[in-house]
């Protein structure tokens, strides 16, 4: 019986303490890539299925189709940023999280033509 109070009691803390701690964006919430996308204005240079100052998101993922590890590849592109090919470049975009970065990668990688 002093077990089963005793749990009780520790549920009970540790629901309390996730009530009063504040969520941060990257844990709690999951966020929808094409939210991010517009959030952090990806939609001005790209779209999802046409080329515009950069390549269209389906193209990068025919790109890395075989790249075992491309959504790490490209989450750490979107941080760092590019300068490669063309006439343009893209900034690197250290105000996106690694994990932002990766939910964005993975919707990339989703794309098909």
């Amino acid at each position: 019986m002093a077990g089963s109070s005793s749990r009780a009691m520790m549920l009970a803390a540790t629901l309390a303490l996730a009530i009063a701690t504040p969520a941060t964006a990257d844990v709690a919430r999951p966020q929808d890539a094409q939210t991010l996308l517009t959030h952090f204005k990806c939609y001005i240079c790209h779209a999802d299925r046409e080329t515009k100052a950069g390549p269209a998101f389906v193209d990068v993922a025919a790109t890395f189709r075989r790249t075992p590890n491309a959504v790490s590849v490209i989450a750490r592109e979107i941080r760092r940023g590019l300068r490669r090919g063309g006439p343009w470049h893209m900034p690197p975009h250290p105000e996106v999280s690694q994990a932002q970065a990766r939910t964005i990668a993975r919707y990339i990688m989703s794309l098909q033509r």
